[in-house]
């Protein structure tokens, strides 16, 4: 059983209001214009988008944050798709998420943070202050081996510290950030199949995904 955690993109959605521009998703060539290239035996439609690396459901490469640090396309498929995942649940509200794990349980483990804050997308409430990883989790999480964290809101730091702790120190280590989930309500707290791949885009930083988890059964 799969259970999608992804957000869909669509037209004039938005990314972060004031800071990145609304993604467009429209035609290069629809199908009615279409027609005359096929002397009128078929159409096609030929899309185009435009949009920040950082919309919807995305990851971040270490080059995010760490200019010399690998882009997307030097991901290999194994750390991106069918991850052992974990659950760590934790309180919607504007203050620093902690781990509550014991540090053997995250080691290769894709460690998702599920708060419930994706309930309030698309509304302006969304983007408000929302939780973020601490410092000190981040570590934690980086001593421990993460394979990948994925959070359920906008940030895995405070926007309000230009530092960025966590996307320090987790795109330090090579270890990929998933931002903006939705639907970990659905998981159990541990015994499934976490997936997040992206293209493999030289020079790319971030890129929306088709998060899922697989479950048993």
């Amino acid at each position: 059983m799969f259970v999608d955690l992804s957000f869909p993109i669509e037209d004039g959605m938005a990314t972060l209001p004031g800071v990145l521009p609304e993604a467009h998703v429209g035609a290069y060539l629809d199908h009615e214009a279409s027609r005359d290239r096929y002397q009128g035996k078929a159409e096609f439609y030929l899309g185009r988008m435009e949009m920040a690396g950082n919309t919807a459901t995305y990851l971040d490469a270490p080059f995010h944050r760490h200019r010399d640090a690998g882009d997307l396309s030097t991901y290999e498929l194994e750390q991106l798709a069918g991850l052992p995942g974990i659950v760590v649940d934790a309180s919607p509200e504007f203050a620093a998420v902690e781990l509550g794990l014991a540090t053997e349980q995250i080691r290769g483990h894709a460690v998702l943070f599920r708060t419930g804050w994706d309930g309030r997308w698309p509304g302006e409430d969304y983007w408000k202050e929302d939780p973020f990883l601490s410092e000190k989790t981040s570590e934690v999480l980086v001593r421990a081996g993460a394979a990948l964290v994925g959070v359920d809101f906008s940030n895995v730091d405070d926007t309000t510290d230009p530092a960025r702790p966590a996307h320090t120190a987790l795109l330090g280590a090579g270890i990929p950030i998933v931002e903006h989930l939705r639907g970990l309500a659905a998981l159990p707290r541990e015994g499934f199949r976490f997936f997040a791949v992206a293209p493999r885009v030289v020079g790319g930083a971030s890129f929306p995904v088709r998060a899922f988890a697989e479950l048993p059964g």
